[in-house]
């Protein structure tokens, strides 16, 4: 019988590297709902009269709902696997554009938002909780290529989007990239799977990873988790206080229409300079958790965070020079974009695979509260300029780092040590009730 299992073939995709894959092109496929919203907004404030922020109301529903909901999402990828909400998500996500097709109220539009934040949540969240799972030896690395993908679906289709509205219309454009996404999406649903348990690399030990698996009920109980979520909402608001306001501040220092030619492409500077950062905030991500596989969480954190600091600085003091802006604005999005797959893996570092996606799904929610510290920016901006905004962002994401490494980085090796002893302690309880009970990270499988 074992030599019969032995030898039957294994499919394709049941590998890790292809269940990667799949996430990542989920990922790609969803990234719409957030990346290509702003090309429907003026068409659609065009035609039904609506103002810009009233629209605008619906982008912010939609990110509230898609951070806050994925550790609601993340438990039932715990629970029940990633294929069944993935195929949610990819229903959701086609609905909401096929709803929006048709929307000619703001209530319309908003239940539509709702419905797209589900959607992409779902998705995010489960993705990025399986490559944990999967990867329990690289998962700095398959979570930064897995948040990549977020990014880099946008880049590929928005021209194709952009192209469409001006020649089909906005609802004609909901309505066919909606059907596509989420018939594409669900397909690729029916391809994950989670990982059987007993074949994949054990997590290396070189740097202090966890035994045992944490619950997100326990792991909100730990102080260590709460140090994590701070440092999370720390850069992320430092980093979008100064981000989100690239465009207000190139406008104000006469830079924005300012043509600059780059590889023979001659573009106004702000729509250059927003280019080339989607590019290093998509490549930091799997560039960063890569090299926090090798020399520790912590101690890119600390480099990182850093370099970001230090970046703000230097928009701030040279930021008037058009090269410079280009220049310091990039090392911003390149410092900045990594907290999407570092923090997702200390996550699962610290609290261990079981429960990942859901444990990565509650840290998550750390963006939607620095999304509400964000507007302090526009209040900065008024009272001190924005040389205040650039000085606060960079305090923050500087103390984020040092905090890392002298605050952090101790205070999870203890936790991790006290957490790993008290395992060894139970392990001959495991043993005698039988090798089935025993669930570490390492015997999580291909």
């Amino acid at each position: 019988m074992n030599s019969i299992s032995q030898q039957a073939p294994v499919a394709f995709w049941r590998n890790r590297w292809w269940q990667l894959a799949f996430g990542i092109l989920c990922m790609a496929l969803v990234a719409n709902l957030q990346y290509a919203w702003t090309l429907f907004v003026t068409p659609m404030s065009t035609k039904h009269h609506w103002g810009q922020a009233e629209v605008q109301l619906a982008f912010s529903i939609f990110i509230l709902t898609e951070t806050w909901l994925v550790p609601v999402e993340g438990w039932l990828v715990d629970r029940f696997g990633p294929r069944p909400v993935v195929a949610g998500g990819a229903i959701c996500a086609g609905l909401a554009w096929v709803m929006n097709s048709y929307a000619t109220t703001l209530p319309e539009l908003y239940a539509a938002s709702v419905i797209a934040g589900i959607g992409a949540g779902g998705v995010y969240g489960t993705c990025v909780g399986n490559a944990l799972k999967w990867f329990p030896d690289k998962r700095g690395l398959a979570a930064g290529l897995t948040a990549a993908g977020f990014g880099a679906g946008a880049a590929v289709t928005v021209i194709p989007i952009a192209n469409m509205i001006t020649r089909s219309g906005y609802e004609h454009t909901f309505m066919f990239f909606g059907i596509l996404q989420g018939v594409c999406i669900f397909v690729l649903a029916l391809l994950l799977r989670k990982p059987d348990g007993a074949k994949a690399p054990p997590a290396k030990r070189k740097f202090a990873v966890t035994k045992q698996d944490y619950t997100p009920g326990q792991m909100i109980k730990s102080p260590v988790f709460w140090v994590i979520y701070a440092s999370f909402v720390a850069v992320a608001a430092g980093g979008l206080m100064a981000t989100a306001q690239i465009g207000p501040i190139a406008k104000d220092w006469g830079l924005a229409k300012l043509p600059m030619t780059l590889f023979g492409a001659t573009l106004p500077l702000l729509t250059m300079t927003l280019s080339i950062d989607n590019i290093c905030n998509g490549f930091t991500r799997p560039l960063c958790g890569f090299i926090s596989d090798k020399i520790g969480r912590e101690n890119t954190m600390f480099a990182i965070f850093i370099g970001e600091g230090l970046a703000l600085l230097g928009l701030m003091e040279y930021g008037q020079n058009p090269y410079a802006f280009m220049t310091f604005a990039a090392l911003i999005f390149l410092f900045w974009g990594e907290i999407f797959s570092i923090f997702p893996a200390i996550c699962a570092d610290t609290f261990g695979s079981k429960y990942a996606a859901a444990n990565a799904g509650t840290l998550y929610t750390a963006k939607g509260t620095a999304s509400l510290i964000v507007p302090i920016a526009s209040v900065l901006a008024a009272t001190g300029g924005w040389n205040l905004v650039f000085i606060v962002s960079a305090v923050i994401t500087i103390a984020a780092g040092v905090s890392a490494k002298f605050v952090l980085a101790p205070m999870r090796a203890r936790w991790i040590a006290s957490s790993n002893e008290a395992s060894r302690e139970l392990e001959p309880e495991l043993a005698a009730n039988g090798p089935g009970l025993r669930h570490w990270p390492e015997q999580t499988g291909e």
